[in-house]
C-alpha cells in the first residue's frame, strides 16, 4: 500500500534492508530475514528481532524508498506483505513518474512533486476501501493492510475495525488485535515467537455475551458450538461490545434469517458497511422501536434541545429526532415526555429570533392549531433545511385536503380528524366519479362502517346506572387530559397518560386511542382507498393462505355475539385476505384472527386493517412468518426476565422454556386467548401505548402471583393447570358489558370458587414492580437473544437432516455431523465472498429440512477435493464436474446434503460393484457430455487390434484362459441385472477411453501402482476385444436373414461373443456408437485382476479427511477466489 512519505535516514537501517531494486530517484528494498533461503546470521538476527515484538510492532517485508539525488534522507512511499504486491507499487512508478521527474530542475522539487502524488494515491485507495468513513484513515489503512496479510482473505471480506486486547487460553492472555470484518472475528498475536491466530465466522457464535472471571473483572465471551473465547483489556469495552453485538446480528439475519433479509434494506451490502453505519444503524433501530414506526422510517437527525412542555410551564430537557416523515422528542427522564410529530400533520417549522432566554429556538407549527417551541439547537441551521426539505416532499406524496376545521366540542373530529377524513372519503368512494364508477362501487363488497360493538350491544350483569357512571367518568378525565395535552396524535405522551391508559380505556375511545398510540391513522390517512383497492383484489381469489383463513373464521371468538353471523365473519374475512394480499411474506399465521377479530370490535374495519398492519410490522416484529422468529426471541428474553426479577422461581423451576412455552400463547394473542375478553382488552390498552413492554411486565406479575403453586408444582403439566386457572379468573369490573370467557379457558367449571383477580389491579401491579425495562434494554436483549434463537434452528435443521440421511448411509454419525458441517460451511463462503453469483443463493428457511442448504458445482468440486477418497490429480476436478451433473437430477445446478452423502457413501463403504457402477456412470450421459473438457480422445477409429485370443501371458510364463471366467461372470452379473430397477446404456468408444484414463488417475501414487497399472492393462485389453467383437456381432446382425440363421443354429453353450474371438478379424463399420460394452462386461473383467478387487475393496477412513478438510477449506477457497479458473464449469450443456 501506498504511506504518507516521512523523512528517513538510513545510515542505521542499512543493516535491516537489503536492496532489490533502483533507479533514479526510488529503491526498492527487503527486510533481511524474509525470503532468504539461506540462514545467514544477520538475516537470522532480524528475522529473530521481528518475531519477539508485538504484533503492532511489526513491519512490512518490502518497501519503496523516494531517493533525491545527492541527499542522505529518503522518504518511504509504500509498503507490501508480498513481492508480487510492491512490484505492483514499483511498475506505476516507473510508467507514470519516471519520464516526468526528469523534466524538474530542482530535488526539492522533485521530492513535493513524488509526496503531492503518493498523497493523492492514497485518498483515492482509502476513499475505495471506505477508510475515509474511519476516524483514523492513515491507522486504518495500516490495520487493513496487516489484516490481509496475516489471514488472507478474498478482498470480498471488508473490514469493519480492529481493536487491541487480549485472548485467554486457559488462563494465560495473549496479548494482540481483534479483527472485526463484515463475516468474522479474527484474532492475531505473535509473541516472543509464537503465533496465534484465530478466525471465528459470525454465523458460528451462538452466544455473544459479556462476563467476568476470576482475573478479570469484565470480558467478552464468545461461544461456539465447541469452545468459548474470552477477550479482555479493551478500551472501550462497551464500544467494542455494541459492534460485535451488531455485526454478530446483522451477519445472522442476513445469512440464516431470510424471511427478514428481504425486508432490511440496510443488510443488502454487506461490504459497504462500516464501523460508523453500524453505530448509526442501532441508533436507528433503537429510534424505530421506540417511537414504533415503520420499519423504513431512516433518521436523519439527532440533536439534544429542550422542548417547551405547556403543562409543566417549563423546557424539558432531551433529544429532537428528525427522520423521513416524523419529527420526535424524547425527554432526558424516561416516561418525563415523548411527542410524535408525523410531518403529514406539520404545516410550518420556522427558525425564531435567538435570545438569551431561547438559545436557537425553532417553532412547529400543525394542522390541530397546535405548535411546539424546540430550543438550545446547536446546528439548527442544517436540522430546519433537512426538515423543510423532507417537509416540502411529504406533502408533494401525500396531499392532504381538509374541507372543514373541526370543532372543539366534536370528540370524533378533533381526535382523530384524519382518520375521519380518510374514512368517510372511504365511505362513499369517487362519489363524483362516472356512472360506470358508481356501478363497480355497487358491487365492490363495502367496508363495514362503524366497530362491531357499536352494532352488537351487551347488557352486562351490573347495573346499568352503575356501569355508565363509571364509563363516564373515565371519559371525563380524558377530555380533562385531552385540553392539557392535545388530542391528536401530537399529543403529549407522559406519566399521566400513563396511568390513565393502565385504569383502563373507556369503551367509546378504545378504537380511536389504539389508532393514536400505534400511529396507523398516519397510515389511514395518508392511504386513501388503499384498503378497498385490496378488498376488491383479493376477495374471490382462491389459494392456501384463503383456506387457512376461512378454516379459522368461525374459530375467532366465538362467543361474541358479533362473530356469530355473517355480519362480523365477512368482515373479519375482508381484513384477514386483504392483508394477506398486501403482505405475502406474512400471509396469514394462526392468531391473527384473534387479534383481528378484537380490533374489529371496537374500531371501523378499514382502521382494523391498519392496525393490524401497525402491529405486524412495526410493533410485533418478526412475530408473524414462516418460523415466528420475533416470538421466539422474546420468549427467549422473558426467561431471562425471569432469571432477573423472579430468581427463587427460576431457582425452583431449572428448565424455563417450560414457562415460556406455556406463555408463547401470552405474545402471540396479547393474551387475548386466554384471559376473558372484557379483561384481555384492557391488556392490549397498555400494549398499544407501552408496546411489548407491557406484554412483558404483565407476564412477570401473572407467574409473581403465583410464584408459589408454580414451585410447588411437581411437573410442567400442573405448572399449565395453574396459571391457566388464575387467568381464567381474571376479571374486570369496570367492563360495562358480560363477561365473555377466554376460548381457551381450562377451568371454566370448578368445583369450588377460585378468588378472582381485578385486571386493574393485576396492571397497576407490574407497572409498580416490573416497569422498569426500557425501550433500550429490551432491545439489547432481542438482539442479544436473537442469536441464540437463530443458531437454535440451524441446530434443529441439522438435527432433522441428519435423523434422515443417518438410516440410508454407512458413514457414522459423527463423522455425518462433520461432514454436515463442511458442507454449510461450503454453502457460506460462496455467500461471504460471491454475492454476484446466480448459484450461490442464500440460505432459504422456508424450504424442506433437507434442502435448506445446496451447493453449486464450484463448492461441490471444493469439497469432492477435500472429502472425496478418490483423488486423481489434475483429473479430479473433471472427475467432480461429473458427479456434480450426475447427482443434480431436476438440473436445477444445486444438490443437498443428502446426494452429496450418498455418493460419499459408496465411495467409502460401498462394494466393489457399487463403486464400479458409480464411476461406470459418472461416464456416461447425463454425467459426460459431448462438451467434457476431457472427453476428446487422443485414439481414433479403427480401434487398437484385438486380433489376439483371450489368452494373457504372465511374467513367469504361465498363461491365464480368461475366457471361462468371463463368461461365467457376466452370466451371474445377469441375473443380478434383471433384479434392477433400470438398466444402464452401453458404453461407448470414447466413453470407454474417458473411464479408463479416470481409472488410470486413480490409480497415481497409489502403494501398489505398478501392479494396478499392469491389470488395468490387461483388463483395458479384454474389453477392448470384447467391444470389437460385440461390434462385429452387431455389425453382422444388419446383414441379410440367410446371415442370421447359421448363427442361431450354433450350440446353445457356446457364447455368442467368445465364438467370434477366435476368428480372425473382417472388415467393420468405423461408426463409433457400434463399439460397446457394458457395466457386465467391464466388472466382470476387473474381477479377474485381485490387485484391482484389492484396491476397491480396501477399507478406507473419512475421518482423516474431514480433519484434513477442516483445515484446509477455507484456504482452497481463498486460493480459488485468487486464482479463478479461465472459464467457469459448463453445466447448461446437459
Amino acid at each position: 500500500m501506498w504511506l504518507k512519505p516521512e523523512e528517513v535516514l538510513l545510515k542505521n537501517a542499512l543493516k535491516l534492508w537489503v536492496t532489490q531494486k533502483s533507479s533514479c530517484y526510488f529503491v526498492l528494498q527487503r527486510r533481511r530475514g524474509h525470503g532468504e533461503g539461506g540462514g545467514r546470521l544477520t538475516g537470522r538476527l532480524v528475522g529473530a528481532l521481528d518475531a519477539v515484538l508485538d504484533s503492532s510492532a511489526r513491519v512490512a517485508p518490502f518497501r519503496i524508498l523516494l531517493q533525491v539525488p545527492g541527499s542522505q534522507v529518503y522518504s518511504p512511499i509504500a509498503c507490501g506483505a508480498t513481492l508480487e504486491e510492491i512490484n505492483r507499487h514499483w511498475d506505476w512508478l516507473e510508467q507514470n513518474l519516471l519520464h516526468t521527474l526528469s523534466v524538474f530542475d530542482n530535488k526539492d522539487d522533485i521530492a513535493s512533486f513524488v509526496k503531492g502524488k503518493v498523497k493523492a494515491l492514497i485518498a483515492e485507495e482509502t476513499s475505495s476501501r471506505l477508510a475515509e468513513q474511519e476516524e483514523e484513515p492513515e491507522k486504518f489503512r495500516e490495520a487493513l493492510v496487516k489484516f490481509e496479510a496475516r489471514f488472507n482473505f478474498p478482498e470480498a471480506e471488508k473490514l469493519v475495525t480492529y481493536y487491541s486486547c487480549c485472548c485467554w487460553k486457559g488462563r494465560v492472555p495473549r496479548q494482540g488485535w481483534l479483527y472485526l470484518s463484515i463475516n468474522h472475528l479474527c484474532f492475531y498475536s505473535f509473541f516472543l515467537g509464537k503465533e496465534l491466530k484465530l478466525v471465528i465466522p459470525w454465523v458460528d457464535i451462538q452466544k455473544l455475551e459479556r462476563t467476568s472471571n476470576v482475573f478479570l473483572t469484565d470480558t467478552i465471551r464468545i461461544t461456539t458450538q465447541n469452545k468459548e473465547r474470552d477477550f479482555s483489556t479493551f478500551l472501550n469495552l462497551d464500544e467494542v461490545f455494541k459492534i460485535m453485538e451488531q455485526l454478530a446480528d446483522v451477519t445472522l439475519r442476513r445469512l440464516l434469517d431470510n424471511e427478514v433479509f428481504d425486508l432490511d434494506p440496510d443488510l443488502q451490502e454487506p461490504s459497504q458497511i462500516t464501523k460508523r453505519d453500524l453505530e448509526a444503524r442501532a441508533q436507528n433501530e433503537f429510534f424505530r422501536a421506540f417511537f414504533r414506526l415503520p420499519r423504513e422510517e431512516k433518521l436523519h437527525a439527532v440533536a439534544d434541545c429542550s422542548l417547551w412542555t405547556p403543562f409543566s410551564r417549563c423546557h424539558t430537557a432531551g433529544r429532537i429526532f428528525s427522520s423521513d416523515s416524523y419529527i420526535c422528542f424524547a425527554s432526558r427522564e424516561d416516561g418525563c415526555c415523548n411527542v410524535v410529530l408525523p410531518l403529514r400533520e406539520v404545516v410550518s417549522i420556522e427558525k425564531m429570533e435567538d435570545t438569551s432566554l431561547l438559545p436557537n429556538p425553532i417553532i412547529v407549527s400543525i394542522r390541530s392549531k397546535m405548535a411546539f417551541q424546540f430550543i438550545e439547537l446547536k446546528d439548527r441551521e442544517n436540522l430546519v433545511e433537512g426538515l423543510l426539505l423532507r417537509l416540502k416532499q411529504v406533502h408533494a406524496n401525500h396531499p392532504v385536503h381538509y374541507e372543514t376545521s373541526p370543532s372543539d366540542d366534536d370528540m370524533a373530529s378533533p381526535v382523530f380528524y384524519s382518520a375521519s377524513i380518510c374514512t368517510d372519503k372511504f365511505g362513499d368512494l369517487e362519489m363524483v366519479a362516472s356512472q360506470s364508477s358508481e356501478e363497480r362501487e355497487e358491487k365492490r363488497p363495502l367496508p363495514h362502517p362503524e366497530p362491531l360493538t357499536a352494532v352488537f350491544q351487551q347488557s352486562g350483569s351490573q347495573s346499568p346506572d352503575s356501569c355508565l357512571s363509571r364509563e363516564q367518568i373515565k371519559i371525563s378525565l380524558w377530555n380533562d387530559h385531552f385540553v392539557e395535552y392535545g388530542r391528536t396524535v401530537c399529543m403529549f405522551r407522559t406519566e399521566k397518560i400513563r396511568k390513565l391508559v393502565a385504569m383502563g380505556i373507556p369503551e367509546s375511545l378504545r378504537g380511536r386511542l389504539w389508532l393514536l398510540f400505534s400511529d396507523a391513522v398516519t397510515d389511514l390517512a395518508s392511504h386513501p382507498g388503499y384498503y378497498g383497492n385490496l378488498v376488491e383484489q383479493s376477495l374471490g381469489r382462491c389459494c392456501l393462505v384463503t383456506e387457512e383463513i376461512e378454516r379459522d373464521l368461525h374459530r375467532s371468538l366465538p362467543e361474541h355475539p358479533a362473530f356469530q353471523n355473517e355480519t362480523g365473519i365477512a368482515a373479519l374475512r375482508r381484513v384477514l385476505t386483504a392483508y394477506a394480499h398486501r403482505n405475502p411474506k406474512i400471509g396469514y399465521c394462526q392468531s391473527m384472527n384473534i387479534l383481528t377479530s378484537v380490533l374489529l370490535l371496537y374500531a371501523k374495519e378499514e382502521e382494523a386493517f391498519w392496525l393490524l398492519v401497525a402491529v405486524c410490522e412495526r410493533m410485533l416484529p418478526d412475530y408473524f412468518n414462516h418460523r415466528v422468529i420475533g416470538a421466539q426471541v422474546d420468549q427467549s428474553v422473558f426467561e431471562e426476565l425471569i432469571k432477573e426479577q423472579l430468581p427463587e422461581l427460576a431457582e425452583h423451576m431449572s428448565d424455563l422454556s417450560a414457562l415460556a412455552s406455556i406463555s408463547l400463547s401470552w405474545f402471540l394473542t396479547l393474551f387475548l386467548s386466554i384471559m376473558p375478553l372484557e379483561s384481555a382488552v384492557h391488556v392490549v390498552d397498555c400494549f398499544f401505548y407501552d408496546g411489548i413492554k407491557a406484554i412483558f411486565q404483565l407476564g412477570l406479575a401473572v407467574l409473581e402471583a403465583n410464584a408459589e403453586e408454580l414451585c410447588s408444582s411437581k411437573d410442567d403439566g400442573q405448572a399449565l393447570m395453574v396459571l391457566s386457572r388464575f387467568l381464567d379468573h381474571i376479571k374486570n369490573e369496570d367492563s360495562p358489558g358480560p363477561p365473555i370467557g377466554s376460548h381457551h379457558a381450562f377451568f371454566s367449571d370448578d368445583q369450588e370458587p377460585y378468588p378472582v383477580t381485578d385486571i386493574a389491579d393485576l396492571i397497576r401491579d407490574s407497572y409498580e414492580k416490573f416497569g422498569n425495562q426500557s425501550v433500550e434494554q429490551i432491545e439489547h436483549l432481542r438482539c442479544k437473544h436473537r442469536i441464540r434463537v437463530l443458531q437454535g434452528h440451524e441446530d434443529t435443521t441439522k438435527q432433522n437432516v441428519l435423523r434422515v440421511v443417518i438410516p440410508e448411509v454407512s458413514i457414522l454419525p459423527e463423522d455425518l455431523e462433520e461432514l454436515y458441517d463442511l458442507f454449510k460451511r461450503a454453502h457460506m463462503m460462496s455467500c461471504y465472498w460471491e454475492h454476484h453469483r446466480p448459484m450461490a443463493l442464500r440460505h432459504d428457511p422456508s424450504r424442506p429440512y433437507a434442502e435448506q442448504y445446496r451447493i453449486d458445482a464450484r463448492q461441490f468440486a471444493h469439497l469432492f477435493q477435500l472429502v472425496s477418497p478418490w483423488t486423481c490429480g489434475v483429473h479430479t476436478e473433471i472427475l467432480a464436474e461429473r458427479l456434480f451433473r450426475l447427482l443434480d437430477d431436476n438440473m436445477d445446478q444445486l444438490i443437498e446434503f443428502k446426494a452429496f452423502t450418498s455418493c460419499l457413501d459408496i465411495m467409502y463403504n460401498g462394494e466393489m460393484n457399487e463403486k464400479i457402477k458409480l464411476l461406470y456412470r459418472l461416464h456416461i450421459p447425463p454425467a459426460l457430455t459431448e462438451n467434457d473438457r476431457d472427453s476428446q480422445s487422443p485414439l481414433k477409429n479403427p480401434l487398437l487390434s484385438t486380433s489376439r485370443p483371450l489368452v494373457l501371458g504372465k511374467p513367469n510364463g504361465d498363461t491365464i484362459d480368461y475366457q471361462k471366467q468371463l463368461k461365467q461372470m457376466i452370466k451371474d452379473l445377469a441375473k443380478e441385472k434383471d433384479k434392477m430397477e433400470k438398466e444402464l446404456p452401453k458404453m461407448s468408444q470414447r466413453e470407454f477411453i474417458q473411464f479408463c484414463k479416470t481409472l488410470y488417475s486413480m490409480f497415481h501414487e497409489d502403494p501398489e501402482e505398478n501392479d494396478l497399472y499392469q491389470a488395468i492393462a490387461t483388463v483395458t485389453t479384454l474389453l477392448l476385444q470384447i467391444g470389437e467383437v460385440g461390434q462385429r456381432g452387431s455389425s453382422s446382425g444388419s446383414c441379410s436373414q440367410e446371415c442370421e440363421e447359421p448363427q442361431a443354429s450354433a450350440p446353445p453353450e457356446q457364447d455368442s461373443v467368445f465364438a467370434e474371438a477366435g476368428k480372425s478379424p473382417q472388415a467393420f463399420p468405423e461408426t463409433e456408437g457400434d463399439w460397446t460394452v457394458s457395466l457386465e462386461h467391464i466388472l466382470a473383467s476387473l474381477l479377474t485382476e485381485q490387485s484391482l478387487v484389492n484396491f476397491f475393496e480396501k477399507p478406507l477412513n473419512i475421518k482423516s479427511k474431514l480433519e484434513n478438510a477442516k483445515l484446509n477449506q477455507y484456504s482452497l477457497k481463498v486460493l480459488e477466489m485468487s486464482h479463478p479458473p479461465q472459464a467457469e464449469l459448463k453445466l447448461n450443456d446437459l
